[in-house]
Parts: structure tokens; sequence; C-alpha cells
């Protein structure tokens, strides 16, 4: 309980969390630096869904530029980002690295026992996903319709802090669940709040339509009456 509230505690401060895939690298296992897992913490400019339902979708993607100032001071490795810290750059078990395909992750694992225990969990099969906790600095947001359907395609443009790279007992984890529901959650309150916007003014529109044909019926009425009065009689079937 006490961890899951420091989790619930850092993304009410702002922190966000997404998944990402976990691959091993073949090296001599009898060396204790052959311990060693890589991976990608990020990809850039390929969306990805957060939310999707029959009327509405919310894609993310990174760009290539979100971490040119990030600051990734003393990051660490994690699991279920709580508890042994497995990896960290200060000690430089832990390198990170933008390349063309995305964040770059890797981290040496056998300095210590727990260490070596998480390396063969991961290779074993037990454990194939990470995720990476941040804080968005900047970031866009598109939006489009095709056929009924609203499609959000939010580009996160500069992440300014990478705290943990974290090992993740389930392929979605508490964290990247909560944060991303709790960032697509405030985009349907504000699609719902537009929506009615979009109904009001629209009705403004028709009540303005209907008092502008009834003034209209009433002018031209108007216009009989006097014509009728000129005439000296009624043109009235």
């Amino acid at each position: 309980m006490a961890e899951n509230k420091t989790l619930m505690d850092r993304i009410n401060q702002g922190r966000q969390y997404r998944s990402m895939q976990l691959e091993i690298r073949k090296a001599d296992e009898d060396k204790e630096d052959s311990y060693i897992v890589e991976g990608y913490a990020t990809t850039f400019n390929e969306p990805y869904t957060l939310y999707e339902d029959d009327g509405f979708r919310y894609d993310e993607q990174v760009d290539a530029r979100a971490f040119d100032e990030t600051d990734m001071k003393d990051v660490i490795l994690q699991f279920d980002h709580a508890g042994k810290v497995y990896a960290r750059g200060s000690n430089g078990t832990l390198e990170l690295e933008t390349d063309a395909h995305g964040l770059k992750v890797r981290a040496k694992l056998g300095g210590t026992e727990d260490g070596r225990k998480l390396y063969e969990e991961i290779k074993g099969g037990y454990i194939t996903k990470m995720s990476f906790g941040f804080t968005v600095a900047e970031d866009t947001e598109t939006r489009s319709t095709e056929d009924g359907k609203d499609t959000y395609l939010r580009t996160i443009t500069r992440i300014g802090k990478l705290y943990d790279v974290s090992a993740v007992s389930l392929p979605a984890n508490d964290g990247t669940e909560i944060s991303a529901r709790s960032l697509v959650d405030g985009v349907i309150a504000r699609r719902s709040e537009e929506k009615s916007e979009e109904n009001d003014a629209q009705k403004k529109a028709e009540e303005e339509e209907k008092r502008k044909q009834e003034e209209l019926k009433a002018q031209k009425e108007r216009e009989r009456l006097a014509l009728e009065l000129e005439l000296g009689f009624s043109l009235s079937k």
C-alpha cells in the first residue's frame, strides 16, 4: 500500500509513465559485465494509442528532439518503480543515449546478486516490459475528425526530467495506466465541454434563425395589412 501511495504521489506531482519493451543482449555469461539488458525507453515519431472507444481516440508520440534538454542526472533502474536500485547513471551501470530510433537504455545487472536474479527473470521471459517515469515540459496537440470519430495526437516536444526506468511485473503496469488515464480523462472532459459549447452555439443559431423567420413572417403580415388599407379591400382568401 505504501509503495502504491508513493507512486500515486509521484503521478499527482506530474510524473508520467509509459511502457517499453525490454530485451536481453547476448554476451558471455561467465563475465560480470555480461548481465546486460537493453531496450528503448521510447521511440521517436511513432504514434501509440493511449485510449480508444467508439467515438474517440487519443494517440501520443515523442519528438526526436524531446530529450535534447532533458535532465537525466543519475537516472535509476528499479522494479515496479519502487524499492531496490538495480542500476544507476552515477556509477556507470545505467547508460542512456538517443539515436535515430529513440532513447536507448543499457543496464548492467551483474554487479549484485539481486541484479543477476532480475537478469535471469528477464532472460527467462518472466519480465518482458519496462516503464519509465518522466515529466513533460512542452507538448502540442492536434485534433482530426473522420467518420464521426475524433482523433487527438499529442506530440511531446520536450521532456523536462527523466527519473527512472523500471522493469515491471505486468505488461501494463499501474503507473502507466493511471498516468495515461489521468491525461486522457482531462482531454475527454475538455472534449465534452467543447461539444457542449458547440451544442449551445448550434441551439442559439437555431433560435436566432427561428426568430428571424418569425420576424420576416410578421413583417410580411404588416405589409399585407398596410396594402389592404391602401386598396380598401381584403387580400385574404
